[in-house]
């Protein structure tokens, strides 16, 4: 995969020179119709062998472009913040909006090449990783990313002969680091491990570039041509590219009767009953969530549910007997600008608590396979491949020690009717209702299967969705806050 990297490519100065004037301009003119057209962004991924011109060329990159509209991000060994949250947190957090361009050194290939040479992964799991990635750097590329990968490349010879150079001159041999030394005593697993990762992880939306590092000047144009002619090809298409999906729903049934209708709604708890648990459920989890075993974890809790189900009152029981200090609430409505111009789980990523904290989601990234589904704001191609992605990014929390409790709150149409009227009737309860929420009684067929679907799909052992009767709002809270305590104690057992 290496050979045609090491034949020793060269080119002129003066031919250099005259070429870079016409491909700087390019570049430029390129950069500018990125930010204007602001339909994607560009993230370039730099990796390979050490010496091989990886800063030298970002330096260029941001010499021949607009630096003000690159941004530049290391990404060295996990800080304390990073490490308190899933690995991907980290990355999610620096990722170019639409319209401008990223550089990711250190990024998540580095850290699979370090610990598979060091020994600190296996191969099955260096396997495991390449697929969590495959699925990211799809995602990301569905979302709007432009992905380019480039492995700079320098023979083992070539390492070495550069290391003696710089050994040798006074005035250079600063620029050797401890890292060139250890390459240069692992070259040859680096490279194993590094054609392992470039054969599983080249794909269309995704590929890998090779390119050879000895000639700086052959260097830099070809990294130069690749990026203007990916760049011009991805300006010129005006037509995203999508699928034909099947867009019935998962389990279909030939009679009105779905999951939701097979609750028990009449499920209830008088007053009295009521209190006495309310008091033993929020008295239990303010201890699991102070319990020493808990700086393991963290808590996500999401509630999602029909309008007027109740969620803001389940909420306020689930927090009635916590410190404010131990958890945040998220309340999720329309992205906003910023969140447009991300990937759609970029808005939901940065949110994540570190271990020992709490975090509840007043409606959730179900948002794309609910709202957006039933209101056509996202088409079936971007919804129907969110289940996947979805379960993906729920995995990678609770591999990193997030418990993770998901709630759909449901109540009958009689109920929901009733409940509408009495907040038009109370004056501090008015501002809940909206002609939104009557807008949406009218598509209620369409919201029992998407939600059928949605939990068809993405409820799994790792993280199951509760249903929650909830036209008894008593019933409903209790049912919520064990919930959460029992799953916080199964988490503990498995300690």
């Amino acid at each position: 995969m290496f050979e045609s990297a090491e034949i020793g490519r060269s080119i002129a100065k003066d031919v250099y020179e005259k070429e870079v004037v016409m491909l700087r301009e390019a570049l430029l003119e390129a950069q500018y119709e990125l930010q204007q057209q602001g339909r994607f962004a560009v993230l370039i991924l730099i990796n390979g062998i050490e010496g091989a011109g990886k800063g030298e060329t970002v330096k260029l990159l941001n010499e021949w472009m607009d630096p003000r509209l690159i941004q530049v991000n290391t990404f060295d060994r996990p800080t304390d913040e990073e490490l308190a949250r899933p690995p991907a947190w980290r990355y999610w957090r620096q990722l170019p909006p639409k319209g401008r361009m990223g550089i990711f050194f250190g990024d998540w290939y580095s850290q699979m090449l370090q610990g598979r040479v060091h020994g600190r992964i296996k191969s099955a799991q260096l396997d495991q990783y390449i697929d969590g990635t495959l699925s990211m750097e799809r995602m990301l590329s569905d979302e709007g990313t432009l992905i380019f990968k480039f492995w700079f490349h320098l023979s083992k010879q070539q390492m070495k002969a550069r290391l003696k150079a710089l050994r040798d001159d006074p005035l250079h041999s600063w620029r050797i680091s401890p890292l060139d030394w250890q390459q240069s005593r692992t070259y040859n697993k680096f490279v194993e491990v590094g054609e392992r990762l470039l054969r599983r992880t080249s794909r269309d939306y995704a590929p890998w570039y090779v390119v050879e590092g000895a000639d700086q000047y052959y260097r830099s144009l070809t990294v130069g041509r690749i990026l203007l002619d990916g760049l011009q090809a991805a300006l010129k298409s005006r037509e995203r590219i999508t699928s034909h999906p099947h867009a019935a729903p998962m389990i279909s049934s030939l009679d009105e009767r779905g999951l939701l209708e097979s609750l028990d709604m009449t499920q209830a708890l008088d007053k009295g009953d009521y209190n006495e648990q309310l008091a033993i459920e929020q008295a239990s989890l303010s201890s699991l969530l102070r319990d020493k075993r808990m700086r393991k974890h963290s808590l996500v809790a999401v509630f999602e549910g029909n309008d007027a189900a109740g969620k803001g009152g389940a909420i306020r029981r689930v927090i009635g007997a916590l410190d404010p200090r131990q958890y945040r609430i998220v309340p999720v409505a329309a992205p906003t600008d910023e969140e447009r111009q991300q990937p759609y789980l970029w808005r939901f990523w940065r949110h994540l608590p570190a271990r020992g904290q709490f975090t509840l989601f007043d409606r959730s990234w179900y948002g794309r396979v609910l709202v957006e589904r039933v209101e056509e704001f996202c088409s079936p191609s971007d919804w129907l491949r969110a289940y996947g992605e979805i379960n993906d990014f729920e995995q990678q929390m609770t591999d990193a020690g997030v418990v993770l409790v998901k709630f759909w709150l449901a109540i009958d149409q009689k109920t929901q009717l009733k409940r509408f009227k009495e907040r038009e009737k109370i004056p501090f309860k008015r501002f809940k209702i909206t002609e939104e929420d009557w807008r949406n009684r009218e598509k209620w067929p369409l919201y029992r299967d998407a939600v059928g679907d949605m939990v068809d799909r993405t409820s799994t052992e790792i993280a199951p969705w509760t249903l929650v009767e909830a036209n008894d709002k008593r019933f409903a809270r209790i049912k919520v806050l064990r919930t959460i305590n029992q799953a916080l104690e199964e988490a503990f057992k498995k300690d």
